[in-house]
């Protein structure tokens, strides 16, 4: 086989499995879209009645690109760092602050403190998904003479699974943003029910 058809299947198949494990990472998907839940509403003061519906389609865009911009700069460093072995925490300390980066992104959209740090807290857990995304990578197996090509395809594959749930979620989030039910059941409701599952996933993995 030829090199470059060689190193294309090889990169390829790393590209699937950064797709397959972000869409089958709930822990991951439940973190982004908490975050960018709000997205699509101004903040006029506290409580969760006293948001509207934003009208200015280019401002929820960019706070939705700062959010997923700052996710991915973080966990691309630390899966980096992790791969490279310049540094490599334990996975009994790195899943259970995963749980709980999940509990503050939904529990952030119910209170005015944390509401106008989505980016900020997408950047800081973030880094503590990449070692996440590492430990997946690491079981997959990494040939040293081709680290470099797995980690890039792996990456790259992580970030249009993002994508491609973010294109998904944003239309949806956009077109019911003035209802009661996306502010209500979706917004307040489904923070709620994250917010429980989360919390089952940081009981479980602590014990």
């Amino acid at each position: 086989m030829p090199r470059h058809r060689a190193f294309s299947r090889f990169f390829s198949g790393y590209f699937i499995e950064g797709v397959w494990h972000i869409w089958i990472g709930a822990d991951h998907i439940l973190f982004l879209i908490s975050l960018l839940l709000p997205c699509v509403f101004l903040r006029e003061s506290a409580g969760l009645g006293h948001w509207r519906a934003s009208q200015q389609l280019r401002s929820s865009l960019i706070s939705v690109l700062a959010v997923v911009t700052a996710f991915t700069v973080a966990h691309s460093i630390t899966l980096a760092l992790t791969v490279l072995e310049v540094i490599s925490p334990p996975a009994g300390l790195v899943e259970p602050i995963i749980a709980a980066s999940v509990i503050v992104a939904a529990l952030g959209n119910l209170t005015k403190t944390l509401i106008h740090l989505r980016w900020q807290i997408a950047f800081l857990f973030g880094l503590i998904h990449g070692f996440g995304f590492a430990s997946v990578l690491a079981d997959l197996g990494l040939p040293s003479d081709q680290l470099a090509s797995a980690l890039l395809g792996f990456n790259l594959g992580v970030e249009f699974g993002q994508l491609a749930i973010v294109a998904l979620f944003f239309p949806i989030a956009w077109r019911l943003r003035a209802t009661a039910f996306y502010r209500w059941v979706v917004v307040f409701g489904g923070s709620v029910l994250i917010a429980a599952i989360a919390s089952y996933w940081l009981i479980e993995r602590l014990s």
